[in-house]
């Protein structure tokens, strides 16, 4: 061993770190888990307030005779095969209303996603049409789907405007709506 490293553990050896014992050691101790605990409690009792939620965002999807809302998972190709629908009204089967929405636990919940939309048929006559859904509340965003197809589809006419709400049993948590709404 290097003679400065057999220096410094002699030198190592002759400190000892000795602990005092605290005589008010455990009221300090409880002192502090009292307030620990008060402060778990507190935060427990503000999160489990009013359920604050939102919805995020609507898609609407025209869906085509096979019930595709595009060819391949691209996005670009998805906006590509919508527009395609769009120009070719004859291939749309039906259409399809994604709702993008988050809550909040809380308890005694009773959520339900509702979505309106407004049409035009073919002869002018306007349209309205209203889907509602009860879901579960979660720690991230959800989606909730709705689907206007077949007979009924061609009976509502063009999708012209849409609202999306979220509400815990009669109170209104969140909004989305289009712009013509």
């Amino acid at each position: 061993m290097p003679k400065f490293i057999r220096k410094w553990h002699e030198a190592a050896a002759c400190f000892q770190v000795v602990f005092a014992l605290l005589k008010n050691y455990r009221p300090a101790m409880r002192a502090v888990w009292i307030i620990c605990c008060l402060t778990v409690s507190l935060g427990s009792a503000v999160a489990s307030g009013p359920v604050s939620g939102r919805v995020i965002k609507l898609l609407p999807f025209l869906l085509d005779k096979q019930g595709r809302d595009s060819t391949s998972p691209s996005l670009f190709d998805r906006d590509a095969y919508q527009l395609h629908l769009r120009q070719h009204p004859k291939e749309i089967s039906a259409i399809r209303l994604d709702v993008q929405w988050k809550a909040v636990k809380a308890p005694d919940e009773k959520l339900k996603i509702r979505v309106e939309v407004r049409g035009v048929t073919h002869d002018g006559s306007p349209t309205l049409k209203t889907f509602e859904s009860p879901v579960v509340a979660g720690n991230f965003s959800r989606w909730s789907k709705f689907s206007l197809s077949g007979d009924e589809y061609r009976q509502f006419g063009s999708v012209v405007a849409w609202r999306a709400t979220l509400w815990n049993g009669e109170e209104l948590v969140g909004e989305a709506k289009s712009f013509l709404w």
